[in-house]
């Protein structure tokens, strides 16, 4: 009866979705289902990782969170450098194609699982391998696909226009959509039949997914197209030209992050180092290039950009110490049925399944009455959100005393967390496209998810000290209890300052902006 309900609830979210998409480009239907189904490999797999590390390869639960949290950084470093090869060279179309088929392969590497461990002094050395390298063909992929495809969904509107927010969160919803039923399909088929069951089925997600781009891209129009045609395949170095280097480039780099995703400390400072690049170019080039108005909506973009440090830093407890609470201390039992603790990672999927498409009519709804909240304001409620879900699932813990958290609170958290993120997330990705001038559109984006790196490695932090003193549920309850406070508080400041940001974002002058950047 469960299962039946949540895919009733995905059936409703998509017919809401087609509606609202009928007075948008017809590209939006391409990307949206695109994504979904990229969506479906990639969130499939998540909802099994940390499950699989600690109970078919026999990982401690700190181990387990560290490789969760080093894949997961690498995951969002990675944009930032498809991004800037979009808009140097592949343009955004061939950057997802290059992504999409190294995701292929990662996704159905990761089906070849071996014999399940008995003794972790023991683990057989080649899957393990085997394992680590479809890590790094996944973190390869992202780092093409995801920030290049969001871009694109940009270029299908001016940016002035009343439906891009509504754009992007129906888009959200598509990604959404794809990661409900990756987490349902796969993750039952993991945790019930064996785990290649469930990454294989994830991987046959991204192939459609592939094909679906490939045959639609036609209805994109001129949207992600190479900057420079002649330039791509001209010999630039050594007789070679910019798009062969670009695939030898990512071979080494594939092999490379294979190195690198075992060893979280490592990824760590990587992601110091790339952020600080990063940040200090940007400012260097909104300081030296942009004009007053262009350079403020850049550092506007960034002070939102760091917010999303501290969002993901606990959202993410989702899919590491989250999951092993609902594992080990929350009565699964629905309509007389236990149900598989990787099923509760389609909780927030499915949320904004149904939620997404009124969030986006209501921000249009508001925005034709002069009463759409700033994107600042609307980042403050979504922080406020996050920790009210943490304290919420604190309280039911607690009046639970030493039995099983009922599953209604799993249900709240997932909930608060799921309104939150559409407060921020496709709020964000639009703004991005809108704030930053058009020859650094991948760049922030790719910095957009940088920052979501960042809070990828604070989340494996945070997810240790979970862990931390055998990780019972009160140490649990005590971490999450500290955190909700800080987000709300956090949340409520940024929602006094917000009238100060989107005054820096120059909105009413976008468009004036805009065309005498085109006319240069």
């Amino acid at each position: 009866m469960f299962y039946l309900i949540l895919l009733a609830i995905a059936v409703l979210g998509v017919l809401m979705c087609l509606f609202q998409m009928r007075n948008h480009p017809k590209g939006l239907y391409i990307l949206f289902f695109a994504e979904m189904w990229e969506r479906f490999s990639f969130y499939g797999m998540r909802a099994l990782l940390v499950l699989y590390l600690t109970k078919h390869f026999l990982f401690e639960r700190e181990e387990a969170y560290g490789i969760y949290g080093a894949y997961t950084t690498l995951v969002y470093i990675t944009p930032v450098i498809g991004g800037v090869l979009a808009d140097r060279y592949l343009g955004q179309r061939k950057a997802v194609l290059i992504g999409a088929s190294l995701l292929v392969l990662g996704h159905l590497g990761m089906a070849i699982e071996g014999a399940p461990v008995t003794d972790p002094a023991y683990r057989d050395a080649t899957v393990l391998n085997i394992f680590y390298l479809s890590l790094a063909f996944i973190i390869a992929g992202v780092g093409f696909l995801k920030a290049n495809i969001s871009a694109i969904v940009g270029e299908l509107y001016d940016k002035a226009d009343e439906r891009r927010d509504g754009a992007f969160t129906i888009f959200y919803v598509g990604i959404n959509l794809g990661a409900f039923a990756g987490a349902l399909g796969a993750g039952y088929l993991g945790e019930t039949f064996g785990w290649a069951y469930g990454f294989g089925l994830a991987g046959l997600g991204m192939l459609a997914g592939l094909i679906v781009f490939i045959r639609g891209k036609s209805l994109l129009g001129g949207a992600g197209e190479p900057p420079d045609p002649a330039k791509l395949t001209a010999p630039a170095f050594a007789g070679l030209s910019p798009q062969t280097l670009i695939y030898i480039g990512t071979i080494l780099a594939t092999l490379l992050i294979w190195l690198m995703v075992r060893d979280q400390a490592v990824v760590n400072i990587a992601l110091a180092i790339a952020g600080a690049i990063v940040v200090g170019y940007i400012i260097y080039r909104s300081v030296f290039t942009l004009k007053q108005r262009e350079r403020n909506r850049v550092f506007a973009a960034m002070l939102l950009i760091s917010v999303q440090v501290l969002f993901w830093a606990l959202f993410e407890q989702a899919g590491s110490s989250l999951t092993i609470f609902t594992d080990e201390s929350v009565d699964r039992n629905i309509f007389g049925q236990e149900i598989k603790t990787s099923v509760f990672q389609s909780l927030n999927a499915m949320y904004i399944v149904v939620l997404g498409p009124i969030f986006a009519a209501a921000w249009v709804w508001l925005g034709k009455r002069g009463l759409d909240p700033s994107a600042p304001m609307k980042f403050g409620l979504g922080v406020v959100q996050l920790g009210l879900g943490f304290l919420i699932l604190v309280w039911g813990a607690n009046a639970a005393g030493a039995g099983l958290t009922p599953v209604i609170f799993i249900f709240l958290i997932y909930l608060l967390h799921t309104t939150g993120e559409l407060c921020l997330s496709p709020v964000g990705l639009s703004a991005m496209t809108r704030l930053s001038t058009p020859n650094m559109v991948g760049l922030i984006m790719g910095t957009w998810f940088l920052a979501s790196g960042a809070g990828n490695a604070a989340a494996a932090m945070i997810a240790k000290m979970t862990a931390a003193d055998g990780g019972g549920t009160q140490q649990v309850m005590t971490v999450y209890s500290n955190v909700g406070w800080m987000a709300i508080l956090v949340g409520i400041g940024l929602m006094v300052v917000s009238p100060l940001i989107a005054k820096a974002m120059h909105l009413d002058t976008l468009d004036e902006d805009n065309k005498a950047y085109e006319a240069q």
